[in-house]
């Protein structure tokens, strides 16, 4: 008489690799935390010699002359915010431009092209982009500021933005530099977020008589405009931290002025230019401006989950 073998069973093991799997996650997680923590902590322990020399006004002093022991950050802090703001306003609908064709309107043969490209830039190192700009585009764009200057000169707000060109080094230059350096980021992760859109909602609008147009506007961007937040808020976080393509073009002049064509610096190119020939209070300055760096990126990245969370809850009519 056969016996017919006994099944094993595999549900303890089973189990087992379940918690080893969840422990190795919660692990990895909790390491990403703990290395965050260290930095901070590494950071902010090094700021605290220029914290106790200039107190507060180390962010609110523009004023920045090592040789008289005068460290303020103000001036840097606004050339990181202007020039991100730059790139962002010139790269934004640009890269949601390119997504939203490649998606939509490419053919497949022109689309398969165009993202090979799109992520081919992406991965080009920032000091081509930077090299690129201090010897092609300022030299370039130095006549065009001159010929804007003019246009809006005596005109209330717009002849102050617009203002005196000093040289091609400008505020505009590395915001422009950034905004090419950040497409390519932006347009990949909103071509992502555009391609999860369900078919049926975009067929279903097609079907009831909405044009391609009607259809993006009334069915793509509400499902993805959360998405695509998050895309244009990483980007401004790669602009903010950009180091050496700012530093190669934006003219290392400490300034807060309105005019754009003017030369000024930002918080990463200063620290980069500065690092080698620094000690003491000054060294110690320039870790501060980036623990300033850090804390603003996080602010950012906050900011960005905050409004992805309220645009998906309105999508999902929450």
């Amino acid at each position: 008489m056969n016996s017919s073998p006994v099944p094993l069973d595999l549900r303890p093991r089973r189990q087992i690799l379940d918690r080893l799997f969840r422990g190795s996650t919660l692990a990895a997680g909790a390491l990403i935390l703990v290395i965050l923590g260290l930095i901070a902590y590494t950071i902010t322990n090094k700021s605290i010699p220029v914290f106790r020399a200039e107190g507060s006004s180390f962010l609110t002093d523009r004023r920045w002359v090592p040789s008289k022991e005068i460290f303020g950050a103000l001036s840097f802090i606004y050339g990181t915010a202007v020039t991100a703001v730059i790139a962002v306003i010139v790269s934004v609908p640009v890269s949601l431009g390119i997504a939203l064709y490649t998606t939509q309107v490419a053919p497949s043969w022109l689309k398969r092209w165009l993202v090979s490209l799109t992520d081919l830039v992406a991965v080009v190192p920032s000091v081509v982009f930077g090299l690129w700009g201090i010897i092609f585009l300022a030299p370039k764009m130095s006549g065009v500021y001159k010929t804007i200057s003019r246009w809006f000169h005596g005109w209330p707000i717009l002849g102050d933005i617009f203002g005196r060109a000093s040289a091609g080094r400008t505020f505009m230059t590395a915001g422009l530099i950034l905004a090419v350096m950040i497409t390519p980021i932006i347009t990949s992760i909103a071509r992502e977020v555009i391609e999860t859109t369900p078919q049926t909602d975009r067929d279903g609008a097609l079907a009831l008589g909405a044009t391609r147009w009607e259809m993006i506007t009334g069915a793509v961007l509400p499902h993805s405009m959360g998405g695509m937040v998050g895309a244009v808020m990483l980007g401004l976080g790669r602009a903010m931290g950009e180091t050496i393509a700012v530093a190669l073009t934006i003219g290392s002049s400490p300034a807060i002025t309105a005019n754009l064509f003017s030369s000024g610096d930002s918080l990463p190119s200063v620290i980069a230019n500065q690092w080698g020939e620094a000690t003491g209070v000054k060294r110690s300055a320039l870790i501060a401006m980036g623990l300033t760096l850090f804390i603003m990126t996080i602010v950012v990245n906050l900011s960005a989950n905050a409004v992805v969370g309220r645009a998906t809850k309105r999508v999902q009519g929450v």
